[in-house]
């Protein structure tokens, strides 16, 4: 997370879709218009994603996408790709329409530059931040939706930065399943010296096999050998799947790449989410005592839950009891929504893929993906 970029309270208002557009046969574009009364709220660094709420077949439903423009005040583009099994990104792409009404969540997120970008929707200070790095040379490694992010941060740093490198290795099955191909496109025409991209298809042959099948080790490799000086890059960012991201973190690391240099998102961790994480279970104080006093504080409130021992509840699924404002999203240790500072107490996080190391070392944990390990917990979600 950048030094000035500060954790806003995350609330949801009701947006108007402006616009559905096709991006492939099962992925979409949706943007919304952002009244200006809210413009302030919906400012936001590329990189940063939204979570949208709705209610699905009675049921509601949350999911967390990623931000794919360049900060524009009175617009906020999404892109929303059909998930196998997944019931909003079905419903996303085959009912959304324009005019529909939905639930977005301000921006949030620290999947953005620590050196770049800190300047939100003023192009000024974005420029300024560029500027005191020499030659800035950035790589993205990205698979099918985890491009998202990095077309607003791609876009961003070469519009802004007259001698700044961005280079992109973008995975995808096919030809057919490359999002944004046409943006993708005009960033090679606009930017022919600075903007370098590398698709590797894991079902189609190209004519230069380093580019066809699946970005394994012995690829990854050869890719950064031949393709990617690695030694003369300022920043990484990656963002896919798990098994992609930590095989990349995990070569990086190996050659001996600063860990502050390399940012990551996940879009999937690859274990299924039940349906009582989007909501919170109904779980019942235990009579004789044997309960986790749970306070915390939210939106300068406090408020106080208590969790039977037995029930081995997370912290998020406890204080939704108490509070149903309780931030969250994913419920899944991705987004980060749930963030909050663990005053007192003791926990036991079962993943993270969304806080830093430096976060944790102050004392932040998800609530999601935690479970009391003492008799009392006390947390701050204003932090």
């Amino acid at each position: 997370m950048t030094a000035s970029l500060k954790k806003k309270k995350a609330t949801f208002n009701s947006l108007t879709v402006s616009k559905v557009r096709p991006l492939t046969d099962n992925a979409v574009e949706v943007s919304f218009d952002i009244p200006e009364e809210l413009q302030d709220d919906y400012d936001y660094i590329p990189g940063q994603y939204v979570a949208l709420r709705a209610m699905i077949d009675g049921q509601e439903h949350r999911r967390s996408y990623s931000i794919c423009d360049v900060p524009r005040p009175g617009r906020l583009r999404v892109a929303i790709k059909r998930d196998r099994g997944g019931i909003f990104s079905t419903w996303a792409n085959d009912t959304l329409e324009a005019g529909t009404q939905i639930d977005v969540m301000n921006p949030q997120g620290a999947f953005v530059s620590k050196t770049h970008l800190t300047g939100l929707n003023n192009p000024e200070v974005i420029r300024e931040e560029i500027s005191k790095i020499d030659n800035p040379h950035l790589v993205a490694i990205a698979a099918g939706s985890g491009i998202t992010p990095i077309m607003a941060i791609a876009q961003t740093v070469l519009a802004e930065s007259d001698d700044s490198t961005f280079e992109l290795i973008f995975a995808n099955k096919g030809g057919s399943e490359v999002m944004f191909a046409e943006e993708i496109g005009d960033l090679k025409d606009k930017y022919p010296t600075r903007f370098a991209v590398h698709h590797v298809l894991s079902r189609e042959q190209r004519v230069n096999p380093l580019f066809s099948g699946r970005i394994d080790s012995e690829k990854l490799q050869l890719l950064l050998d031949n393709v990617i000086r690695t030694e003369a890059i300022d920043e990484w960012f990656l963002c896919g799947p798990f098994e992609l991201v930590q095989l990349v973190r995990d070569e990086l690391n190996g050659r001996k790449v600063d860990e502050q240099a390399v940012r990551y998102e996940l879009f999937t961790t690859g274990k299924p989410t039940g349906s009582q994480q989007q909501t919170g279970r109904h779980v019942e104080a235990d009579p004789d005592g044997k309960n986790v006093e749970i306070t915390f504080n939210l939106d300068g409130l406090s408020g106080k839950v208590e969790s039977p021992e037995s029930a081995n509840e997370t912290l998020l699924n406890a204080t939704l009891r108490a509070r149903p404002d309780v931030p969250f999203a994913c419920a899944g240790g991705v987004c980060g929504t749930c963030r909050a500072k663990l005053v007192e107490g003791e926990v036991e996080m079962a993943e993270n893929f969304a806080l830093e190391k430096d976060e944790i070392e102050k004392g932040y944990i998800l609530t999601c993906q935690s479970r009391p390990k003492t008799a009392s917990i006390k947390l701050d979600f204003d932090a």
